[in-house]
């Protein structure tokens, strides 16, 4: 969705504030994508900061789907943004703050503020390094794939260091019944 920002931009400098519905039903990255299982709207401000600069700010809470990092079951991740942002409109010093630049040209496009690319760039900031479903999540069995929350497999461990197979011969033979 588009938001207009030329009241904003006009000599009057009117303020933005408006509750906006989000159309994004799923997030990709790096060629994966992950369902958005529940999404409030989006309430944002755009108000003018002086000297060609705009203050950004938004709230709104999401949940995205994304697979445990172990056993590869989705967990729903809650997402609360809650951002303000200071953005120049000047396109004059591109090469003073080249990535601060580049990464604000990305969500505003002359009297356009683009809420869909806004709200990729602070889920990608708030994205979590590591995903588990629960902290004694047992993964899966490297051989078969066996979820191994739900069961045991039948697959010999090959987790063992090979060099150790001699003492774990030796605990086979002399075992006690």
């Amino acid at each position: 969705m588009l938001l207009d920002l030329s009241n904003v931009l006009s000599e009057q400098h009117k303020s933005v504030d408006k509750n906006v519905s989000i159309s994004m039903d799923e997030f990709r990255l790096r060629g994966k994508t992950y369902p958005v299982l529940s999404k409030d709207e989006l309430h944002i401000q755009v108000e003018y900061a002086g000297d060609q600069k705009l203050r950004v700010s938004g709230l709104t809470n999401l949940t995205i789907g994304i697979p445990c990092d172990r056993c590869l079951e989705e967990v729903p991740v809650d997402f609360k943004l809650d951002f303000t942002r200071e953005v120049e409109t000047k396109e004059a010093e591109v090469a003073s703050d080249e990535a601060d630049q580049l990464d604000e040209n990305n969500y505003i496009d002359g009297y356009h503020l683009d809420v869909e690319k806004l709200l990729y760039n602070e889920i990608l900031v708030g994205w979590p390094m590591k995903v588990l479903c629960s902290e004694d999540c047992k993964g899966i069995c490297s051989v078969c794939g066996q979820n191994l929350n739900e069961g045991t497999c039948s697959c010999e461990d090959t987790g063992l260091d090979p060099r150790m197979s001699v003492i774990r011969d030796v605990f086979k033979n002399f075992k006690e019944v």
